[in-house]
């Protein structure tokens, strides 16, 4: 008949806990606009493969630097330590939902006072033991019914928390794979900066020793001489700065591949183009964002864990049931231990409700209501911020691509201003002013179009990290499949 009372209880409780307390979880929906509105330089609304991007530019070294970056990058090792932590707080999250069992096994020497006032009121028999062994062994169960769902819920934020942690290193992940081509493409820029730099250095140093002659030979003044001394010093202190923001860019990516600052600088030294932009970039629908970007869909799992935890704290209103036992053998005498008569049981449901708490529980909830109202808003701003990323990488791009042409057509008419006034000056047609402010023209628009190549490079860069490339198609390497997949 017990038994019967403590199945009634089982199944009743059980019944109940079919539900659970506090909100159930629905994704808001983030409104997207149509189509992009700045596609201007070469962009297509196309499917955008951006899993790879980087291989759009068709450089090796670049490729060969993200792939070890992805297996070697601390910032990545400590994301991927997140995802362990959050799954291994999952699987004790959902722990609770089982019963617990303990074994315990004990032995004691023992002595009762005679002067107990149940003992001391009658006088004690000849045989009567006051000091004894005690053996004991046996289990203890305890298993909380969860019939408001409150540890449901708990295993839901968990879930909803580890799921957030692998976007957040899928984050890291797209960052890694931006700041690597970023200071690869900033290296190959100061290289070819320093080349022209050089270049103009040596033809400065050509007109500098013409003008020299000229004076010796008495065609022209010493303020000819001075004035070619200044423009050739003035091009040589651009040189050192260069050359600090070139190993600056080369240390970067040594720190970014988890090495020492210094340990690419014997690799990156020979001296290479700046990766060129394909003709055309497949940048998606708007809609595509939400579900590519990782920092957008950590802020959703984020709110859905909020949401979750608004249900554990509501569930603390009600009571609580817990199904309890224990059985084992307790005796005096270690020969009779297991024996049929040191058998003892207990088995019984056990209720639990907080009647008065000074309001704590429904300050709680409140809590966990406003922290799920700041997950909502930071999902909307993070989703709206996602679309103002890519618009304004979009524009970036496609405006670069203009001033680009602009000054290419500059460069082109520089070198024929300098060409002109070498002809007027060397048939005394001219002065060397001219001369002097054809190359200085000349050097700035060459320096300004190869920032541009870089530039228009960057803004790429910028414009598939705002797409949230790099991770979400299966694996393309062993290191990325490393820097994934956590175990």
């Amino acid at each position: 008949m017990k038994t019967n009372h403590l199945l009634i209880f089982a199944s009743l409780t059980i019944g109940l806990g079919g539900c659970a307390v506090g909100p159930n979880y629905h994704q808001p929906n983030v409104p997207a606009p149509a189509q992009w509105n700045a596609l201007a330089g070469g962009e297509t609304n196309a499917a955008a493969p951006v899993a790879a991007w980087w291989k759009n530019f068709h450089d090796a070294e670049l490729d060969s630097l993200i792939e070890r970056a992805a297996g070697s990058n601390l910032d990545l090792r400590i994301a991927q330590a997140r995802v362990r932590e959050a799954r291994a707080q999952y699987r004790l999250t959902a722990a609770d939902l089982w019963p617990t069992v303990d074994a315990s096994g004990s032995y004691a020497r023992q002595r009762q006072s005679q002067n107990q006032p149940v003992i001391h009121a009658f006088p004690p028999l000849p045989s009567s033991a006051f000091e004894n062994n005690v053996y004991q062994s046996g289990f203890d169960a305890a298993w909380e019914i969860d019939v408001f769902g409150g540890k449901r819920r708990a295993t839901e934020a968990a879930g909803a928390q580890v799921a957030a942690t692998q976007f957040g290193e899928r984050e890291v992940l797209v960052t890694l794979c931006g700041e690597v081509a970023r200071n690869y493409v900033e290296a190959r820029g100061y290289q070819r900066r320093l080349e022209i730099a050089r270049d103009n250095i040596r033809a400065q140093e050509q007109s500098l020793a013409l003008t020299q002659d000229r004076f010796t030979n008495g065609l022209t003044s010493d303020l000819d001489v001075q004035q070619a001394n200044t423009i050739l010093a003035t091009t040589r202190a651009s040189v050192p700065t260069l050359e600090t923001a070139l190993q600056a860019a080369i240390h970067r990516l040594g720190v970014l591949l988890g090495q020492t600052p210094e340990a690419l600088r014997t690799e990156l030294a020979a001296v290479a183009p700046i990766p060129a932009a394909p003709p055309v970039v497949p940048v998606g629908l708007p809609s595509d964002l939400l579900l590519r970007r990782p920092d957008v869909r950590l802020a959703e799992r984020r709110l859905a864990a909020a949401t979750a935890n608004i249900g554990v704290a509501t569930a603390d209103l009600f009571p609580k049931f817990f199904l309890t036992g224990a059985a084992g053998f307790e005796g005096v005498s270690g020969s009779d231990w297991f024996n049929s008569g040191s058998r003892f049981w207990s088995a019984g449901p056990t209720v639990q409700w907080n009647i008065f708490d000074a309001g704590r529980i429904r300050a709680n909830i409140k809590v966990q209501t406003a922290r799920q109202e700041q997950a909502l808003a930071n999902y909307e701003n993070t989703a709206l911020g996602a679309f103002e990323d890519v618009e304004n990488a979009l524009t970036a791009y496609a405006k670069e691509q203009i001033r680009r042409q602009q000054l290419a057509a500059a460069v082109r008419s520089s070198e024929e201003s300098l060409r002109l006034a070498n002809q007027l000056y060397a048939n005394g047609l001219s002065n060397f002013l001219n001369v002097l402010d054809a190359e200085r023209s000349l050097y700035q628009a060459q320096d300004a179009l190869v920032q541009s190549d870089r530039t228009i490079s960057a803004n790429l860069i910028a414009l598939y990290k705002a797409l949230g490339g790099g991770w979400e198609t299966p694996d393309r390497s062993p290191q990325l499949a490393q820097a994934k997949t956590v175990n």
